[in-house]
């Protein structure tokens, strides 16, 4: 190489050129993780849950990350090391590495051994992700029916206040229900702080039922028995707040406005809501729908705010004019 190409090259690699390169990589990282708080980049991503089952999940992808993360590190040090020590410095030809059974041992163990630890914590975060209690351990037992294009939830049962296990039936005798329409989003009104058990069904084609703030997808079969699918799950919620669901399954024309709405309650709320719906409305004669439920628990409780709402705040109704061009939120 010409003495002016050693001069060009020497310049290239000056000190101020390479801090500059790092400033601006710095300031490239720094814009892009500006927007976050911290909780937001340890989660590396991942979505706020409200379940301990989401943040078991979240536990195990943020650990997963870690473990890539410092992977990663090791595979560029053991690229660059070599690259930057052992470059030629002569005819010497350097010393080999070929048939070394050490390294071949090590190259092999160490994958191996990840394999293996990412295997363990992914179905130990799987079972506690879908294990369920016992019968008698489960605070609300709710059905859920998917159908074209909206939802129904039944209460089976649930445990009141005093741990007494109730069927809730209105006063004309069914099982209290919220049926959802093309006018009305339904809302699933739960306690928080409960083990609430959900058995999934659907009425005609596959649909699945999805929450993002569960970080649970399950999809829901009509027939499940004889298509040998898992119909149920279970899991608590943390925290009082309005939770958008909807159905992550291809269903046909509306799908993307097949919407419901998960009210978490306090269990004195939740308990106050069950037993109104099991009471006549004495304005209109009829057992208390979920809003006439919310509207009333609202006035009987200023501080409930909008998760008295009678309405759904997370997502509005579709529509169905099949003419029309604006989709649901």
């Amino acid at each position: 190489m010409s003495e002016e190409g050693r001069a060009v090259g020497n310049k290239r690699r000056t000190p101020a050129t390479r801090l500059a390169g790092l400033a601006g990589l710095v300031g490239l990282v720094s814009l892009t993780v500006s927007g976050c708080s911290a909780g937001d980049v340890l989660r590396f991503g991942w979505p706020d849950g409200v379940t301990p089952q989401s943040d078991r999940m979240r536990d195990f992808w943020s650990w997963s990350v870690v473990a890539s993360l410092a992977v990663g590190v090791l595979v560029w040090v053991l690229i660059l090391w070599p690259v930057v020590a052992h470059r030629k410095r002569g005819d010497t030809l350097p010393k080999q590495f070929q048939y070394n059974h050490f390294l071949e041992f090590v190259y092999t163990g160490i994958p191996s051994i990840i394999v293996v630890v990412l295997f363990y914590f992914t179905i130990t975060t799987q079972n506690y992700v879908l294990a369920e209690d016992a019968p008698e351990d489960v605070d609300v037992n709710v059905n859920v029916l998917a159908f074209q294009w909206n939802w129904q939830f039944e209460y089976e049962s649930y445990k009141d206040t005093s741990g007494a296990t109730v069927a809730p039936r209105t006063p004309e005798g069914p099982l209290v229900t919220t049926v959802g329409s093309t006018t009305e989003i339904p809302l699933l009104v739960l306690p928080t702080q409960s083990q609430i058990h959900y058995t999934l069904r659907a009425r005609d084609v596959i649909h699945s039922f999805f929450v993002p703030e569960f970080n649970f997808k399950r999809d829901v079969f009509p027939y499940p028995e004889k298509n040998n699918q898992d119909d149920t799950f279970q899991n608590s919620i943390d925290r009082e707040g309005s939770f958008v669901g909807r159905c992550a399954e291809l269903c046909g024309t509306y799908h993307s406005g097949m919407n419901f709405e998960v009210r978490a309650l306090n269990p004195d709320r939740f308990d106050r809501y069950m037993v109104l719906r099991r009471s006549a409305n004495e304005n209109t004669g009829q057992p208390y729908t979920a809003a006439e439920a919310l509207a009333r628990l609202g006035e009987e409780d200023s501080s409930c705010g909008d998760l008295c709402s009678p309405t759904a705040t997370t997502t509005s109704p579709f529509n169905s004019d099949r003419t029309t061009r604006t989709s649901s939120k």
